[in-house]
């Protein structure tokens, strides 16, 4: 078996359940543990009494590892969310000792192909730790200070190096684990993975497939062809998972922030196949759901823009940050620009924006959660 596992609260379930039916699609020996921070997202998934879905409550990871617990009073919300991980990580491989290797997924990730050679490549490697750069195109590259890796997917293996690092992961994350990135180089919990390959050596593999992790800021980072049968392709390598990082409704489930503001917009071909994808995904999840939960839909409320804010949703609505969902199309309004669209911004934002307004000084912050545009 293939042991993942995510966390999420009650605002995240739609996408984890939406990632849970990707995943079990895509990986028949798949198993899926999630730790739900609410009673809400861990009732809701139980009811499903899915054999391969195992849902564990945040109390009992608090009882398990009481010096995690010591810091919810000195962390935000999203703060003690981050300190969670490698917490999480390290108590699964404990209680769990027939978990060979637990691959961390970040709940807002679809997959679209079999993970199968990302296992197949740590096997071959001989790898206790796998993980994922942000792979940044070369204008973005002051992005860095979030971190040379993303969390969003990575594994460990149970064995003395993989239970070593989550070790320290966790030690660092108990120590300091803000939403702000410092002169040193830490960021929450996910700066510290820079220093893997330094601190662990050849055990860490770095992988690098165009079509793993892919995320808004980085899929310009890759060359995309089509295949024979319409799937795209990234330096040549199949679509396995996307991560839709800042991918959330602003009114209604019509009206949606895309996440791709500052990166820059994808070619209508590409963000129907990817974004499209997502929202059948999302609407079948909903569908679920409601079954058992009329009127449940996504809990976020609908962000207010004030001052700073609005200025960033001017230019969300200029250069196409902001889609219409018709159907399971995704509209974008723009200028033109297209792919350019997120590098004119960038260069607008450093001319006519303050100092503190600049993306590479301050993060996005999302209607209940501090994110940026490498989460």
């Amino acid at each position: 078996m293939n042991h993942y596992c995510t966390y999420l609260d009650r605002g995240f379930v739609i996408q984890g359940l939406a990632l849970w039916r990707s995943l079990a699609a895509h990986d028949p020996d798949a198993i899926l543990w999630v730790l739900a921070f609410d009673n809400v997202a861990g009732d809701v998934l139980e009811e499903l009494a899915d054999p391969r879905l195992h849902v564990v409550r945040l109390a009992e990871l608090e009882s398990a590892d009481p010096a995690f617990a010591v810091v919810k009073g000195s962390r935000s919300k999203v703060e003690y969310y981050f300190t969670s991980s490698p917490c999480w990580l390290r108590w699964l491989l404990a209680a769990h000792p027939e978990i060979g290797r637990i691959t961390y997924l970040d709940s807002d990730l679809l997959v679209f192909s079999s993970p199968a050679p990302i296992h197949a490549a740590m096997d071959a490697a001989g790898a206790s730790v796998l993980v994922t750069p942000h792979r940044f195109p070369t204008w973005q590259k002051n992005y860095e200070r979030y971190g040379r890796f993303n969390k969003g997917w990575l594994a460990i293996r149970n064995d003395p190096v993989g239970q070593a690092c989550l070790a320290d992961w966790r030690d660092r994350c108990l120590a300091w684990c803000h939403d702000r990135p410092d002169a040193s180089g830490r960021y929450a919990d996910q700066g510290y993975l820079t220093a893997w390959p330094d601190l662990f050596g050849a055990s860490v593999l770095v992988f690098e497939h165009g079509g793993v992790n892919l995320a808004p800021w980085n899929w310009l980072a890759h060359q995309v062809t089509w295949a024979a049968a319409r799937h795209p392709l990234f330096d040549g390598q199949p679509l396995v998972a996307f991560h839709f990082s800042r991918f959330q409704p602003l009114q209604g489930d019509w009206w949606w922030h895309s996440g791709q503001l500052q990166c820059g917009v994808m070619p209508w071909g590409l963000r129907q196949f990817i974004y499209g994808t997502y929202w059948r995904a999302l609407a079948s999840a909903r569908a679920e759901i409601v079954a058992r939960h009329p009127g449940w839909n996504f809990t976020r409320p609908v962000r207010r823009y004030t001052g700073a804010a609005a200025g960033l949703a001017i230019y969300a609505f200029i250069f196409g940050g902001n889609w219409l969902r018709v159907g399971d199309t995704f509209i974008a309004g723009r200028i033109g620009l297209g792919r350019w669209s997120g590098r004119v911004l960038v260069m607008l934002q450093h001319i006519f924006l303050p100092r503190s307004l600049h993306p590479a000084a301050r993060p996005t912050v999302s209607a209940d959660r501090r994110i940026n545009p490498a989460r």
